[in-house]
């Protein structure tokens, strides 16, 4: 059998109901499930045409479409062809609206004038870029938070997930027997987070990475006793640091360890913000 299908439907990027429905599959950590996005629905026979297609490969439906006609059409086709579907928004747009005593826009989000928060996501992203593996220790200063921790620790796709969050993220390889850039030292230790993770599963990230390249497994990149040594230089980096957040990412995907690193960012700003208050 093959394996069960997610079809993500949105009027604009797909964005929204994508994360929504990768964060769910992540109560699922040992089921394979395949998502396609379809993005840009916004009539009835692009409906048609991914309903269609869903029926054919026995795929569940999850939707967002901010218009109440295509909402409506769209329920009564995935009914009359018994497709299981989910609608993220609709639902929340009328509660919100119902609360809030005001009328939606009804206007699929890629159609509206660009805000300050997307240019704010547009600068991250490039600062990210600029800043990925310890390039520009200058720009340390001007992130809103700093990743360390040896090679192949997710410290750039974090830095890439974060950056679609807003944040300026920048990341510093730590190589063994080499100190990490003097720029680091002077940053408000909130600012960094130490990312460690478990050798068994850096060794096997390490070993396909090495495959990957053409290059022979027992590299030195590759074997246990070259790898024990780097984490622990990074662990004895991060004990001359005992202010930074040190995370573990052993067996966690990149949207759960950003969400702990989120969390951690608003606990903090929660905590500085009572404590101005308390002044």
């Amino acid at each position: 059998m093959s394996d069960p299908q997610i079809f993500v439907v949105s009027d604009s990027t797909g964005e929204t109901a994508e994360r929504v429905v990768r964060a769910s599959l992540l109560q699922f950590p040992h089921h394979r499930v395949r998502v396609r996005l379809f993005t840009r629905v916004r009539d009835q026979a692009a409906i048609e045409d991914v309903l269609k297609k869903a029926a054919e490969a026995g795929a569940m439906v999850v939707f967002t479409l901010v218009s109440p006609e295509l909402r409506e059409q769209f329920h009564a086709i995935a009914a009359r062809d018994k497709i299981e579907s989910v609608d993220v928004i609709g639902q929340l747009i009328h509660k919100v609206g119902t609360y809030i005593e005001a009328q939606p826009l009804n206007q699929p989000t890629s159609t509206m004038p660009l805000s300050e928060e997307y240019f704010r996501r547009v600068e991250a992203i490039e600062f990210a870029v600029k800043s990925d593996d310890g390039k520009e220790p200058r720009n340390l200063r001007k992130a809103d938070l700093v990743l360390v921790g040896v090679s192949r620790t997710s410290k750039t796709p974090l830095s890439t997930y974060l950056a679609g969050r807003g944040l300026k993220v920048a990341n510093v390889p730590l190589v063994l027997g080499v100190p990490p850039p003097a720029e680091i030292d002077d940053l408000a230790p909130e600012k960094v987070i130490g990312v460690t993770i478990g050798i068994d599963q850096l060794l096997e990230i390490r070993r396909a990475r090495l495959i990957q390249l053409g290059m022979p497994a027992d590299a030195t990149y590759g074997l246990r006793d070259h790898v024990r040594s780097e984490l622990e230089f990074a662990e004895s980096i991060f004990a001359a640091h005992p202010d930074w957040t040190v995370l573990d990412v052993s067996g966690r995907a990149i949207e759960e360890t950003a969400t702990i690193i989120l969390e951690t960012l608003k606990d903090r700003e929660e905590k500085r913000y009572a404590a101005e208050l308390a002044l």
